[in-house]
């Protein structure tokens, strides 16, 4: 058995033997085939130079194969700033072994790829993610994994066909603030939870109408573009020119993304989720209102949505202008909430901001970081934190929270099968269809 082959069995072992299969480097001494990870990363925008790429290089044996992008600007930097790290980490003079692809194609058609970190604007989480599934590499997919209910279940079923290690990339319940709310909530160290309030933070202004502009020469516009209209460019339909620090204009775009319900939401309704151990659940009734720019930035923004769960819980998220971002649970004895990021605590009862899991209680302190967890999941064959099934359903009270604002309704969910009881109109909207067939995914 080569290198590849291995690490591609190891990932699947949990899926094929419903126990993980895990070889000790003894076996094959200094040189384990499981000690190295090949890993491209496809997409290098602003998350993959913030986070993703030096925090995937931060993990032993990860070896960086590749960066992609459809921007040639980009991937020089990002090229560049893998080789520096490389460099830096294995106490090299120079590093040269990161290659450009600029099409994400080729990136899944190398055989010495053994795992993706995906990190694309959000129209294109799908299409990438259900090829890399079919192509049988492992993957790690930057939230919001997806546009619609109808495209996570497509990603979420894809993944689990295929059997490759997956993981939704998101980090806050390696947050220790984070996780240690929801030890302090599943211990039952507040009561009974009774109520969740969600706030995240504010949009900035709509811009006005754009002109349309030509092409900057480094930007491959029709890839980027991908399963969508094709539509003229403009800067502010994109990402600004020759930087990688700056919040992508795309997100706020709905055809593109979805706003801040979904992009802070899908850090803040999976820890959520996970406090009330409903992570493969969900709400049964959602309601809400919001504002929607008619511009180009056009995603909703001033929202005000509430959910209720079968055990009780009432849970609200709303966005105002100055709203700042924060989680506050409320049980029958006590309230706690973490402020901000990477996130502050405070509680009603001043004892809970320091109190620890005693013995036999769900302890989460040692949770690994979001690259550990999923290169670790790769190395020992079991599943991520939060693999796609999760992170679908967490984006998908995100997106029945969008679609309630929108028909302005009160709605009944039925989170097993996916579908709104007694509402055609709002379950014609759990559908984003694919504007250009070549990119069409099922």
């Amino acid at each position: 058995m080569n290198r590849r082959e291995f690490v591609l069995k190891s990932g699947v072992a949990l899926t094929a033997l419903a126990a993980p299969t895990i070889v000790p480097s003894s076996v094959f001494g200094a040189n384990a085939p499981s000690n190295r990870i090949n890993v491209g990363f496809i997409g290098t925008g602003r998350q993959a130079f913030g986070a993703n790429i030096p925090q995937m290089l931060a993990v032993p044996g990860v070896q960086p194969v590749c960066v992609c992008d459809v921007d040639s600007w980009r991937l020089a930097q990002a090229q560049s700033l893998v080789n520096s790290l490389m460099a830096k980490r294995d106490g090299l003079a120079a590093y040269n072994g990161c290659a450009i692809k600029p099409d994400f194609r080729d990136v899944l058609a190398d055989p010495d790829i053994d795992a993706l970190m995906i990190s694309t604007p959000d129209h294109w989480h799908v299409p990438i993610g259900i090829a890399a599934a079919r192509a049988k590499k492992h993957f790690a997919l930057e939230k919001p994994l997806t546009l619609s209910v109808q495209q996570g279940r497509l990603l979420a079923d894809a993944v689990a066909r295929s059997g490759v290690t997956n993981r939704t990339d998101s980090e806050f319940r390696s947050l220790r603030a984070q996780n240690h709310a929801v030890e302090l909530i599943r211990n039952g160290h507040i009561g009974k939870l009774e109520k969740i309030v969600v706030v995240l933070p504010f949009d900035p202004p709509p811009v006005g109408v754009q002109p349309d502009m030509a092409v900057p020469p480094e930007l491959n516009y029709d890839l980027w573009l991908g399963p969508t209209a094709a539509v003229p460019y403009t800067e502010k339909r994109v990402h600004d020119v020759k930087q990688v620090k700056m919040r992508p204009n795309w997100m706020r775009i709905s055809t593109y993304a979805q706003g801040m319900i979904a992009n802070w939401g899908a850090h803040y309704f999976d820890v959520v989720q996970w406090a009330m151990n409903t992570e493969h659940s969900g709400p049964v009734t959602v309601e809400g209102r919001g504002q929607f720019p008619v511009s180009l930035w056009n995603t909703m923004i001033n929202f005000k949505v509430q959910y209720a769960y079968a055990n009780g819980v009432i849970m609200t998220c709303e966005q105002t202008p100055t709203s700042t971002p924060s989680i506050t649970y409320y049980g029958s004895s006590a309230w706690v909430k973490i402020d901000g990021y990477p996130g502050v605590m405070t509680a009603s009862k001043p004892e809970l901001v320091t109190l620890e899991p005693e013995p036999g209680e769900l302890d989460f302190s040692k949770t690994l970081w979001d690259k550990n967890d999923f290169i670790a999941a790769i190395r020992e064959g079991h599943p991520a934190l939060e693999p796609i099934e999760v992170g679908h359903r967490s984006i998908s009270i995100a997106q029945i929270g969008l679609i309630a604002c929108q028909v302005e309704d009160k709605l009944r969910w039925n989170p097993d099968k996916g579908i709104f009881t007694g509402n055609n109109y709002a379950n014609a909207l759990l559908a984003a269809p694919l504007a250009r067939q070549q990119w069409a995914v099922s």
